[in-house]
């Protein structure tokens, strides 16, 4: 296990490079940040003036040279739109999202796994077939139509929650439900699955034969074991949350890294968008390697080779 964790951080080197050069050649070739930084007016004097300035009169070859060996001092530029290094603007807005993508998470995993649980048990029964129906019909609402009604119905109408920000507990409730029960929508339908699998094992029926409770044959022995899968897309899920919410948090106005990364996009504000994207694929590896490791947690006949 050791060496794997080893093996998979040296990994990461390579990964963070290529990731830093599509980045890179992407940014450049999709529009020119001088003309989006000056106003129609401009000269051609001031526009390489400007280039100059920001080095962006060199081949890009020598761009990226330059941005790789600022890079390594953990440098990745200005930002033209807030006037100072962007690497602390976006680690700044990194625990918001975080807040964010664990409580939506936590609201995922109270909804799903006793429901799907329930519909495995309770199997082709008329519980088991509304469960599934809300599954589908949860996965297939986009989440920015779901936190605009929730706004509608939760802030304007019954006035319990705030419209949008960042706060206390209650500025958390809608984003965390918005995201959260889209990824509880494709849980269920997995735990479901995966229990059903689980409690046709022999194991289970031997449990059940010793005369088990089946509380504790559903907890401890089934699903322990079911949650292998579950642990699977709940990884991929956390990392899609953590850089990738740019419309929820678009919409509630909440000041994470998807809206910097929207902000950014739209002012085509290269330092924040290489950085934002450079600590995201780090999060993405570091939780794809936490997820490896949890599986062994889970089952230690699990094993990594090398």
């Amino acid at each position: 296990m050791a060496k794997y964790i080893i093996r998979s951080l040296l990994q990461v080197v390579p990964v963070l490079f290529i990731i830093t050069l599509v980045v890179f050649v992407l940014v450049h070739v999709t529009g020119d940040p001088v003309t989006m930084m000056l106003p129609d007016t401009a000269t051609a004097e001031d526009r390489q003036v400007l280039k100059e300035a920001l080095g962006l009169d060199q081949p890009l070859y020598v761009q990226y040279s330059i941005f790789v060996s600022n890079l390594l001092h953990g440098d990745f530029g200005d930002s033209f739109r807030y006037g100072q290094s962007a690497l602390p603007i976006v680690l700044e807005r990194l625990p918001a999202s975080f807040e964010l993508a664990m409580a939506s998470m936590l609201v995922a995993c109270c909804i799903s796994i006793p429901l799907g649980i329930w519909s495995a048990v309770r199997r082709n029964s008329f519980m088991d077939l509304l469960i599934s129906g809300i599954s589908v019909l949860g996965k297939a609402m986009p989440n920015f139509w779901v936190g605009i009604m929730l706004i509608l119905l939760i802030s304007v109408q019954l006035e319990w929650t705030p419209v949008s920000g960042r706060g206390g507990f209650s500025h958390l409730i809608l984003p965390a439900l918005t995201l959260g029960t889209g990824i509880a929508a494709e849980m269920t339908r997995l735990i479901r699955s995966s229990f059903l699998e689980i409690i046709s094992q022999d194991y289970i029926r031997t449990a059940r034969s010793k005369g088990l409770r089946e509380i504790v044959i559903l907890g401890k022995h089934g699903l322990r074991n079911a949650l292998i899968p579950v642990v699977t897309i709940s990884g991929l899920q956390l990392t899609n949350l953590v850089g990738g919410s740019l419309v929820t948090e678009t919409v509630f106005s909440w000041p994470g890294m998807g809206q910097l990364i929207v902000q950014a996009i739209n002012t085509h504000d290269m330092a924040i968008i290489q950085a934002s994207i450079f600590i995201i694929a780090f999060i993405v590896i570091l939780i794809n390697l936490l997820t490896d490791i949890t599986y062994k947690l889970l089952d230690p006949r699990i094993k990594y080779s090398s």
